[in-house]
């Protein structure tokens, strides 16, 4: 069940609510198991009031249980930024050449952990600097594919962007 089984990252507060609902409804329709996780101890609250609950928390997060990982965007991703618990869980998903998908803000949390450099990504436009600062190229495209890595720039992004993860696992 590993290969069906996706790690979604999802903040605490003010997540993208778009975002996660075309993501998360694209995956289960396409037979995939999503486990959210997140830092928060009961719930996650997006940035217009909804509320989900996380499955797994930010220390029992293993690479070797899930076939992927995505990290949700908005205001609140920027948080997890410099988030070094979030910067080694990626580059473990790329040691184990696993797909990795961040979409808005949350591609600079790839950049900032290291594994961008050099790499064509995109993100939400008021990042960019972000981006380019840790080595990325930036691509101005609603997705961007570098081998395994799937960067998305924004909410009306999240189809393609799925898609996209969903064809990378093949």
């Amino acid at each position: 069940m590993i290969n069906k089984s996706i790690l979604l990252i999802l903040p605490v507060l003010d997540f993208n609510e778009q975002e996660y609902l075309t993501i998360y409804a694209f995956l289960i329709k396409n037979g995939f198991r999503v486990f959210i996780a997140s830092d928060a101890h009961t719930i996650c609250v997006g940035k217009n009031g909804l509320k989900v609950k996380n499955d797994i928390s930010f220390f029992n997060m293993r690479e070797a249980n899930f076939a992927g990982i995505i990290i949700i965007g908005g205001k609140g991703v920027k948080n997890y930024w410099d988030n070094s618990t979030l910067h080694n869980l990626v580059k473990k998903f790329l040691s184990a050449k696993k797909i990795i998908g961040a979409i808005c803000s949350a591609p600079v949390i790839l950049a900032k952990a290291g594994i961008l450099i050099g790499l064509n990504a995109v993100c939400f436009p008021e990042d960019r600097k972000e981006l380019e600062r840790e080595g990325a190229l930036y691509t101005d495209s609603s997705v961007v594919v570098s081998k395994k890595i799937i960067t998305a720039k924004d909410a009306s992004s999240s189809q393609e962007f799925a898609a996209a993860f969903i064809n990378g696992l093949n």
